[in-house]
């Protein structure tokens, strides 16, 4: 389906931090090999926090993310444009014997290096753990794969969709006389960005006490086992297979989306407390606080779809806006259910200043979700856009390796940075 006749958000310029205080990464370097999603977005956390990324793309394809269109702006894909912020591109060749020359070189410089190539791809480039560590012991060095790098899996590729599958994550969603529903966001990848970037930060702490680089792993699998949650647990505690809850919850009640007279509600009682909030306050409604059937969590959850028809009844007697502001009015957990465009256009998204628009050197301006995180002494720096392909490629090598002009233009004429027209 065509977009042309949508209207591009028009968003506010970005607000520069005030602050002259240092980000808390400035001065720790990252040579980054990752592409797609979960290392990308695990290094632009890294980056957002003040760290310097270098990320080093095939000269022609770049990260297979550019790729992923439609859309796209100035044929920047929109994949691309949202997990890349705040990096340096450097385009290199790295079957060019050059180009891991050059990729060694710069990993003597830095304190960190991510990759997510299939096993063995950094083993074959002479890029691994291994070789790279035997000229910087101080080297943190994190893979970033499906099934990790040893034993019988390590050779599988692994995708979000595929991973939430496997894992059984994918089985929690949807409704239990259905098919399992993916995810629609690429959950997975996103979450096992933020674990990247959490064990990076660890690891740079170790470093900081103990005086040690490290290898560090982050999978795919694993954390999407961690993304279960009480689920996986409640499966090791009873040995029982998890049903789907469709918009409902296994262990509380009343929780799911309810319409009113507009539009649906989602509501979330987990205590006895906001279930007497919800039917007192908000829907003024004293027999159903009284009623021996839902006096207590677990005699709604034997009754819940008798509380369900009756909370459907009283809520289709409103409007939703009303519902709502009563329900925070009482702080009932309760909200309205929109789509992407009611969210990020919403007064809270506006509040929150989550959003603006960017430089970008061929699209003008590329709109900027802000990072999830804020700090009062060591401010997240000044968003800038994703790099073009190879954007920085001669002013990166000049920074850290020292190389001149002459020895740059020796360099593109090998095909180091692509092949030479």
């Amino acid at each position: 389906m065509s977009s042309s006749h949508f209207q591009r958000p028009q968003l506010e310029p970005m607000k520069c931090s005030k602050s002259s205080a240092p980000p808390a990464l400035q001065g720790v370097k990252v040579l980054d090999f990752t592409r797609l999603i979960a290392g990308p977005y695990g290094t632009m956390l890294l980056a957002d926090l003040g760290a310097e990324v270098v990320k080093v793309e095939h000269p022609v394809t770049g990260d297979d993310s550019r790729g992923l269109r439609p859309p796209a702006l100035a044929g920047e894909s929109s994949c691309y444009v949202w997990a890349n912020r705040n990096k340096r591109s450097l385009a290199l060749d790295l079957r060019h014997v050059e180009g891991r020359a050059i990729a060694r070189a710069l990993a003597q410089e830095v304190d960190i290096v991510v990759e997510n190539f299939s096993t063995g791809v950094m083993e074959k480039l002479g890029l691994d753990y291994e070789t790279l560590s035997a000229a910087n012991s101080r080297l943190i060095y994190c893979s970033v794969s499906a099934f990790g790098r040893h034993g019988p899996f390590a050779h599988r590729p692994g995708y979000d969709p595929v991973v939430q599958a496997e894992s059984g994550f994918l089985s929690l969603n949807g409704f239990p006389d259905g098919d399992p529903v993916r995810a629609g966001s690429s959950v997975i990848d996103i979450s096992t960005g933020m674990m990247t970037c959490n064990a990076l930060l660890a690891a740079l702490m170790a470093r900081e006490r103990h005086g040690i680089g490290q290898r560090v792993e982050v999978t795919m699998f694993d954390d999407a086992i961690a993304m279960t949650g009480q689920y996986g647990m409640n499966y090791l505690m009873t040995g029982e297979d998890q049903m789907r809850p469709g918009n409902g919850s296994n262990t509380a009640e009343p929780v799911g989306l309810f319409p009113t007279v507009n539009g649906p509600l989602y509501v979330t009682c987990a205590n006895d407390r906001n279930y007497q909030k919800l039917v007192l306050e908000v829907l003024d409604q004293p027999a159903l606080a009284t009623d021996e059937r839902f006096g207590t969590n677990a005699a709604r959850m034997a009754n819940r779809e008798a509380l369900h028809e009756l909370l459907r009844e009283a809520f289709l007697q409103g409007d939703r806006e009303d519902w709502l502001e009563r329900g925070h009015a009482a702080g009932v957990p309760i909200g309205l259910v929109r789509t992407i465009k009611e969210a990020f256009d919403s007064k809270e998204m506006h509040e929150r200043e989550l959003l603006s628009q960017i430089p970008h050197p061929t699209a003008g301006s590329v709109p900027n979700i802000a990072p999830p995180f804020h700090f009062e002494k060591t401010p997240v720096v000044s968003p800038v856009a994703s790099p073009l392909l190879g954007q920085h490629t001669d002013e990166i090598l000049m920074q850290y390796l020292g190389y001149d002009e002459a020895r740059l233009f020796e360099l593109r004429a090998l095909g180091t940075f692509g092949a030479v027209s």
